[in-house]
């Protein structure tokens, strides 16, 4: 049986953590938390589970997850965000994993929970994610603040998993608006970077597309009233990102 490091940072999550952490009990050897130093109540939960605890400078959702990853005491990780918890189905599969781990990476759903909700089109299930692996085989990669582990070897071989990453993600629709714009402040500015651009076209067209996407192709109605919502932030999110990334080429170029 293999030894497993459940791997999370944090940045005041009082709220979520200990939901995060009550369900890994049996499945984690050790926990180590990665703090981006937290004013909360956050240490105290931590470590009221065992978990080791340390802190360090915030550099990006990508860079911090990488570091977190080479700090864990095994090389067999299962990364969680704090506002995650492992449905008993998944624990269970990940229980039969670590008697007979035999792939280089594990693929789970994640189905997210939206101001009381369980949300089911729209793209936001089953949104995979890769979230067990063995930290050798790969790193995490993605344009901030979207992150995902990704194999190095293009053959390596990736299992499937039955049961759910519980996401407890917004808890009010004014929640989600003001992420959106830390979000896309974050996104701007990696784009940026990157040298892409935002032509009056892309920013008039893409959040367009972004709707019919979710709301219609990806049966987002079929959520009702809150696919409806998601949707409609999710389009202005696009927008919104796009304008932020044309105001920075008018700052700085």
């Amino acid at each position: 049986m293999i030894s497993l490091s459940v791997v999370v940072i944090t940045y005041n999550e009082e709220k979520n953590i200990g939901r995060c952490l009550e369900s890994i009990k049996g499945v984690a050897d050790d926990i180590l938390i990665v703090d981006s130093f937290s004013i909360d109540k956050t240490k105290e939960i931590c470590q009221s589970f065992g978990a080791t605890f340390i802190q360090h400078i915030f550099d990006g959702y990508i860079e911090q997850k990488n570091y977190a990853s080479g700090q864990a005491s095994s090389d067999y990780i299962l990364s969680l965000d704090a506002d995650e918890a492992l449905s008993e189905e998944l624990r269970r599969s990940i229980l039969g994993v670590k008697k007979n781990w035999g792939f280089d990476g594990y693929g789970m759903n994640r189905l997210t929970n939206y101001c009381g909700k369980w949300i089911r089109h729209g793209g936001w299930y089953p949104d995979r994610k890769i979230r067990l692996f063995d930290r050798r085989k790969g790193r995490w990669a993605g344009i901030n603040p979207h992150d995902r582990f990704e194999i190095s070897d293009s053959s390596a071989n990736v299992q499937h998993l039955h049961g759910d990453i519980l996401h407890y993600s917004y808890t009010s629709i004014s929640g989600h608006i003001k992420q959106v714009d830390y979000f896309t402040e974050i996104a701007a500015r990696t784009l940026f970077e990157k040298k892409e651009r935002a032509s009056l076209g892309r920013i008039v067209i893409a959040p367009v597309f972004r709707f019919i996407r979710d709301y219609f192709l990806k049966l987002g109605f079929l959520d009702g009233y809150f696919g409806f919502v998601i949707s409609t932030i999710s389009s202005h999110a696009v927008f919104v990102k796009y304008v932020k990334l044309r105001q920075l080429y008018n700052d700085y170029t």
